[in-house]
């Protein structure tokens, strides 16, 4: 029987494609050699040079396309067109892209509910309404990748009520942007309670919220918190606003690394009446950028209670605040009383200011003051902490909330019988396969190359996409810190080719076996150490978030792996496999990192060990 040499197989492929539509079933092409799978298979053959089974987690990885799908698409990369068939390329792909928002022309009346909805834009919604009520309750909630716009939401409103009771509650990357929302309305309140409660990576705009507004109050109750990463933007926020009180209560309350940005807020207002009670408490390296806040207004009143208490590390930055104001009051209450301290830069704040006065009382971070106004300032129990100085005690609680209990532990727990928490080892990220070589090689990914995979991926501007992507890119980009080699891989042949330039071709990659036990204790049974027991090296990969599966591996020198039988603590039954890995040296590590604050250490004096989570991966010589 005579077969086709491969490149004609290449170009009959090309041809079926033609002829037929780009969503063929994946199933007709199971024994195809040209699959991306059937590719791997062969790779790893070459590559790898011992018997042990193929790893299966990393395989279900590769990228469902058919033969002819990869050929399609690979054309369209080649010829920077991807973009014209994004939709078809995700969904087939299985990546991480946003939908694409047509506006809303639907009616709806003065009082409208909007439950279990999502992935909505709401422009012009409700401009120049009377009274009436809308309300968006349990709005967008367990949802994967949400996007919503509301663009001149009630606008010119009179005595119109907006409320956003548990909005977007448990969701993953939401995407929201509230643009010219309520602006030159009079009257009426906006109320977000529980809004974007316990999500994964926010990005949340307001932009130009409030402004021109007349009597309207805002208030953000128990706003993004528990919220993991990401970031919150007022820009122009109540710019121009007539005596409107703005409330934000329990705003980012044990959030992890949420950056929060107010530019120009409340810029050129008139009595306003602004409260942050309890705003950033208990967060682990918050971030938080006032600039031009306050400035030009007319007897404002601003209320710093308890702002970032006890909060972990964090940087705050106070630029041109209430500058060029008039009879404004500022008072700071229990403001940056924070374990490890952070840095707050007071830069023109109050300056020029007319009457103006503020207070802090039982402040203390490591503060710097620059051009501040030097009248009408008062310090009660100021209490900075110098950078050589005590640093507070974490009590345990606390450590606890920053820190997951059983997320870092020492070497010493791996013992049989030994019983111990066990972390949320659960992949949070939203699933996504990698892209074959053929595909990826001609996908730019480099920072210089941003407007171009903008346009590619349909990435608006200080969208979520975009900070997902610049984001990613920048770590990617990062100068290797000492002895560490690394490489961000979008797809497996890449991996392998970066974990064997490191170790050798002779490599096994492991994983954790499943999620069982997680967020409960577990007991530990047999532990075999990898190699022996002995010191080793290995790589180590992450996942990274970007609209298709990509991972950022690195070499991880002086390390042990261990692997652990996994048993409930009460029958004593298997319930997983765990992975371990063990680090020996952690003297370049940061004093924030949160390794310390859960095992009350510092670097170079611990080792530090933690499991291996789902879908995460560590490669290291077989034994």
């Amino acid at each position: 029987m005579h077969t086709l040499p491969a490149p004609l197989l290449v170009l009959l492929y090309l041809f079926i494609f033609l002829l037929s539509p780009l969503n063929v079933p994946a199933a007709a092409d199971e024994d195809n050699p040209f699959t991306p799978k059937a590719f791997l298979n062969r790779y790893w053959n070459k590559e790898v040079r011992n018997d042990m089974p193929k790893p299966t987690f990393l395989f279900s990885k590769v990228s469902p396309l058919t033969a002819v799908q990869s050929a399609a698409f690979a054309k369209l990369a080649a010829q920077n067109a991807l973009s014209s068939r994004l939709p078809e390329f995700c969904s087939a792909a299985n990546l991480l892209c946003f939908p694409d928002l047509s506006p809303s022309l639907a009616k709806h009346d003065s009082t409208s509910n909007f439950a279990v909805y999502s992935n909505k834009n709401f422009t012009t919604y409700g401009t120049q309404r009377s009274g009436g009520i809308d309300s968006f309750k349990n709005y967008s909630n367990g949802d994967n990748v949400v996007v919503d716009s509301f663009r001149r939401y009630s606008h010119e409103a009179l005595g119109h009520t907006d409320q956003f009771s548990t909005y977007g509650t448990d969701t993953n990357v939401p995407d929201q942007s509230f643009n010219t929302y309520a602006s030159k309305a009079v009257g009426g309140n906006g109320g977000f309670t529980t809004y974007e409660q316990s999500v994964n990576v926010p990005n949340l705009r307001f932009t130009t919220y409030s402004s021109d507004a007349t009597g309207r109050s805002q208030s953000f109750k128990s706003y993004s918190e528990n919220a993991n990463a990401g970031d919150q933007s007022f820009v122009n926020y109540g710019k121009r606003g007539n005596g409107g009180p703005n409330e934000f209560t329990g705003y980012g309350t044990n959030a992890n690394v949420i950056g929060s940005g107010f530019s120009s807020y409340g810029a050129n207002g008139n009595g306003a009446n602004d409260t942050f009670t309890n705003y950033g408490n208990e967060q682990n390296n918050p971030q938080n950028n006032f600039r031009s806040y306050g400035d030009g207004g007319n007897g404002a009143i601003e209320s710093f209670s308890s702002y970032r208490d006890q909060a972990n590390v964090g940087d705050d930055s106070f630029q041109s605040y209430s500058k060029n104001s008039n009879s404004a009051k500022v008072n700071f209450a229990n403001y940056g009383k924070s374990f490890n301290e952070g840095t707050d830069k007071f830069s023109g704040y109050g300056q020029n200011g007319n009457g103006q006065s503020v207070g802090f009382k039982t402040y203390g971070v490591n503060t710097t003051f620059k051009d501040y106004a030097k009248q009408g300032i008062s310090f009660a129990k100021y209490s900075n902490v110098s950078s050589g100085g005590a640093k507070m005690s974490v009590s345990e609680s606390l450590a606890k909330r920053w820190v997951e209990p059983g997320k870092f532990f020492r070497e010493s727990m791996l013992r049989k019988g030994t019983v111990v928490a066990m972390p949320d080892i659960r992949d949070k990220m939203p699933k996504r396969s990698f892209l074959p070589r053929s595909i990826l090689s001609k996908l730019p990914f480099s920072s210089s190359k941003l407007e171009v995979m903008k346009q590619i991926f349909h990435a608006g501007d200080n969208s979520s996409m975009e900070t997902m992507m610049t984001e990613t890119l920048r770590d990617c980009e990062r100068t290797p810190s000492a002895g560490e080699t690394k490489r961000c891989v979008g797809s497996v042949e890449d991996m392998i080719d970066f974990a064997t330039s490191v170790l050798g071709r002779n490599v096994v990659v492991r994983t954790t076996e499943n999620t069982k036990g997680s967020k409960g204790n577990i007991m530990i049974g047999a532990v075999k150490g990898i190699e022996g027991g002995k010191v080793t090296e290995s790589v180590s990969c992450h996942q990274s978030l970007f609209p298709y599966l990509l991972y950022y591996c690195h070499s991880v020198p002086k390390v042990r792996v261990y692997e652990a039988e996994l048993l409930d603590p009460t029958s004593k039954a298997i319930i997983n496999h765990g992975v371990a890995i063990c680090h020996l040296d952690t003297s370049a590590w940061s004093p924030a990192h949160g390794a310390f604050i859960a095992l009350g250490s510092a670097p170079g004096r611990v080792e530090v060990c933690h499991w291996i989570f789902e879908n995460d991966m560590t490669w290291s010589v077989a034994d």
